[in-house]
């Protein structure tokens, strides 16, 4: 795979990652939006669920067997590092707060993508062995 088909799995991560920088940017006053108690936590878990199967998009390819739980937690810990990086700035946003708990949503998500990943791909190369 060259380097320019590597860079273009890219852009879905880079997209998905823009969109999570771009909603946790926006001011407290700005989403005022009624969700039912506990949604917040669901939206996080699957927008970082969509980061890390982004991230494993990106990566897929260039991933020998042998590697592959490996690579599974370093994308977990990516989103991990991310989520970290997102609860920073929105600490810097008027009306918004960093949180634990979106932390863990954010985390818990990207280990369910990771999981899933996980078991699709040792179902697949159980089929062809």
């Amino acid at each position: 795979m060259t380097l320019c088909e590597r860079g273009l799995r890219c852009i879905p991560m880079i997209t998905v990652m823009g969109i999570i920088f771009f909603l946790s940017h926006q001011p407290g006053t700005a989403l005022q939006v009624p969700l039912p108690p506990g949604a917040d936590k669901l939206v996080h878990g699957v927008l970082y669920a969509l980061l890390a199967g982004s991230a494993l998009f990106a990566l897929s390819p260039a991933v020998p067997p042998r590697s592959v739980l490996r690579t599974g937690l370093l994308v977990v810990v990516f989103c991990l590092l991310y989520g970290i990086s997102d609860e920073f700035h929105q600490s810097f946003v008027p009306g918004r707060d960093p949180s634990g708990g979106d932390l863990l949503a954010d985390t818990v998500g990207a280990a369910v993508a990771v999981a899933l990943w996980l078991r699709h791909t040792a179902l697949r190369q159980l089929k062809t062995t």
